[in-house]
């Protein structure tokens, strides 16, 4: 059961209400942006709930116990102020959401309703829906380590311990959308940047970051292929920062960076072509099944 603020328990109890609803929504890179369906803009708590924003509310669930409730939001890009590419940028993805319900007449009297993340969205030329997920989503997510013949750390983390090395340079030719050219790279050997990650610091994908497809160097032609195409026409001149990649291997790891001491896999594990074919008619002492070491 909800308690409500006494003003606005009063409100409520009279026989005509004010009231509007407002979402904020605070961004991974900590902006804050406030939207109402008001038809007046409405602030409290140092942010600015817009009118202009034309989003809509659609039906909302709530469930019991651990299950995952949520809602729908509807919106216009123009009129909402987000746009194609800082949602394709992901600065949206699992952005926290609150929903509160507030007399537009007296701001002061508001409440609470929901807390959530922001989950799927789906986009078309000029219009988007945002699925907004309840505080119970988290339970239904996968936690904890795995094991893996690979290393479950990312270079450069605090668990790897590596550095990452990064170098900057410029586009020469590109396809405006996932290849281009680099000149400023070709000291760089053929394959030393496949699996790293590159981010555009300049250009109208400003910001934006996708894992390195494919590095190659052919006799000094240097060619970045992304996993994931920019969000806005990659253009030439548009400067990128580009990591050192690895492709979390241990052999990687210790000849490539000198690292296998920190390396976070187990590389020895059997695979499953070994662990499903048994013990063969040739090993009557049981050869490599005697419980010995497979690496000795």
């Amino acid at each position: 059961m909800r308690n409500l603020p006494s003003a606005l328990a009063g409100h409520l109890a009279g026989e005509a209400t004010t009231l509007c609803r407002c979402w904020s929504l605070t961004r991974r890179d900590g902006a804050v942006l406030g939207f109402t369906e008001h038809d007046r803009d409405i602030s409290f708590d140092g942010v600015d709930f817009l009118a202009r924003s034309g989003l809509e509310a659609a039906e909302a669930t709530a469930e019991l116990g651990f299950a995952t409730g949520g809602g729908e939001v509807l919106g216009a890009f123009a009129a909402s102020g987000l746009n194609e590419a800082e949602l394709s940028r992901g600065l949206y993805d699992d952005a926290r959401v609150a929903l509160w319900l507030v007399n537009w007449a007296d701001p002061g009297q508001r409440v609470l309703l929901e807390t959530g993340f922001v989950g799927e969205i789906r986009r078309s030329d000029s219009n988007f829906s945002a699925e907004v997920r309840g505080l119970g989503k988290a339970f239904d997510e996968e936690r904890g380590g795995l094991y893996t013949a690979s290393c479950s750390a990312d270079l450069g983390d605090a668990r790897c311990g590596a550095a990452a090395d990064i170098s900057y340079a410029t586009v020469a030719t590109t396809d405006a959308r996932l290849t281009m050219t680099a000149p400023n790279l070709a000291v760089f050997p053929d394959g030393l940047y496949t699996g790293g990650k590159l981010t555009f610091i300049g250009g109208a994908s400003l910001g934006f970051s996708a894992e390195v497809k494919n590095h190659r160097n052919a006799d000094g032609v240097v060619t970045i292929e992304l996993w994931q195409a920019a969000p806005r026409p990659i253009e030439i001149g548009d400067g990128f920062s580009i990591s050192v990649g690895c492709d979390k291997s241990f052999a990687t790891c210790q000849a490539k960076f000198g690292n296998g001491i920190n390396f976070r896999g187990f590389p020895h594990l059997p695979g499953n072509d070994f662990v499903l074919g048994g013990a063969g008619p040739s090993d009557p002492g049981g050869g490599p099944f005697d419980g010995g070491s497979l690496f000795r």
